[in-house]
């Protein structure tokens, strides 16, 4: 249907751009269109990737084209991101009539098998067996490969740059310190880091604060890292990271709780019944820090189900609103004591994480996989540019568990700069 294609697919596809080009497209027709001294190519490697580009909803068909390697990106991903974010996009029906017409007809629009990086979870969503299988689909993938990822802190969360010229480390360092200093963290109290990772808070608790610390993690191999990380570094009598779900940490009263990138994943329905839990665990005048991602407000859906970040990163994971957060922390008996927004930071971080990535690309592909490593190089460079353009943001809230009197146990100014 339609008849035979009649115009050059490169020229098909820039013909979809009503504005400036800075991106030189190319195809496996042997054709090409745009600016030949462009810094970022886009090629389009097969009739597969136009069926994905031509079925995917929003940007999850280019995502599947990238990751079967149907489609190719020559230059840095970033700079692609921003010059395809860019584009103006003939929207209109008559348009997209056109260039499904001269790329193929309705041949397009079969839907060819989805790559199998994709997750497919099952089960009542956040139950604790799908919890289970959405963090092993990103987590337990290889520690190696996280080594050159994060670096030596294996900190997979927004560091805190003390200034644009720190290092990784230094702003990992600083972050968990930060932390340590908002909850006010003294030598023999007690800490609960929920979610926590490959023990990273844990061990700086421990190390720097003579705190004896709990971590908790849903993936097996985090804690197998982190329990041989925390003996090597001989602070076993202090510090523990034990593989179980949050929902089955015994009632204990710590004196502190940190909750370091946990709360995306919890999901809207369940933040009162989160915020409930960890009150429950934590003694009056202890304090809560809740470092999560959010949206910049509330008007859209926390979660789009049909999208890259959720169908190969982070499956079932939802933002909110800091405003939301906060209220649902408030309502669930904490006391909001400060709040603060590193959206700038969790860009540079991005930044570091992917000039690592790239640094080790040939042994990231060798360890995980090529899909797996192109997965992660559109997901970094992708979030990097969302968290400059305020499409996302970083937010600590610090709440307080009151007496029966309204006592705080804060003082009067805060105590960390």
């Amino acid at each position: 249907m339609f008849g035979e294609v009649d115009m050059s697919i490169a020229k098909v596809v820039q013909g979809l751009v009503t504005g400036p080009v800075p991106v030189r497209f190319s195809a496996f027709d042997g054709s090409e269109a745009g600016p030949s001294d462009a810094a970022v190519g886009i090629e389009v490697r097969s009739e597969r990737a136009l069926s994905y580009l031509a079925t995917g909803r929003h940007e999850l068909g280019l995502a599947r084209a990238y990751v079967s390697g149907d489609l190719e990106v020559h230059g840095d991903m970033y700079a692609a991101l921003t010059a395809v974010n860019g584009l103006q996009m003939d929207q209109s029906w008559s348009g997209r009539y056109r260039a499904l017409r001269d790329l193929g007809g309705l041949k397009l629009l079969n839907p060819p098998p989805r790559p199998p990086m994709e997750a497919r979870l099952r089960g009542r969503r956040h139950s604790k067996e799908r919890d289970q299988a959405a963090i092993s689909h990103h987590y337990d993938v290889s520690n190696r490969f996280y080594e050159w990822l994060l670096g030596p802190s294996m900190a997979y969360t927004c560091a805190v740059f003390p200034d644009a010229a720190a290092t990784l480390e230094q702003a990992q360092f600083a972050k968990h310190d930060l932390v340590a200093r908002k909850l006010d963290l003294q030598p023999g109290m007690r800490l609960l880091d929920v979610g926590c990772g490959w023990g990273g808070m844990v061990m700086h608790a421990a190390r720097e604060y003579g705190v004896k610390a709990l971590g908790v993690t849903l993936s097996r191999r985090q804690a197998e890292w982190a329990a041989k990380a925390i003996a090597d570094a001989g602070l076993s009598d202090l510090a523990e990271v034990r593989h179980m779900d949050y929902r089955d940490v015994p009632v204990n009263h710590y004196d502190a709780i940190s909750s370091i990138g946990l709360t995306e994943h919890i999901g809207r329905a369940q933040l009162p019944g989160y915020f409930r839990f960890l009150l429950q665990r934590l003694r009056y005048g202890g304090r809560l820090l809740n470092h999560c991602i959010t949206r910049p407000d509330n008007r859209d859906p926390g979660r789009y189900r049909r999208t890259f970040i959720n169908q190969y990163v982070f499956p079932d994971g939802e933002l909110e609103g800091i405003g939301h957060l906060i209220g649902v922390m408030n309502e669930s008996g904490f006391e909001i004591r400060h709040e603060e927004n590193f959206r700038e930071h969790y860009a540079l971080t991005l930044t570091q994480w992917s000039a690592n990535l790239e640094r080790h690309w040939a042994e990231s592909v060798e360890e995980i996989g090529h899909s797996r490593a192109r997965v992660w190089r559109l997901y970094l460079a992708g979030c990097r540019l969302g968290f400059e353009r305020d499409q996302v943001q970083l937010h600590q809230v610090l709440g307080v568990r009151l007496d029966g009197h309204g006592a705080s146990g804060m003082p009067l100014r805060p105590s960390w700069p």
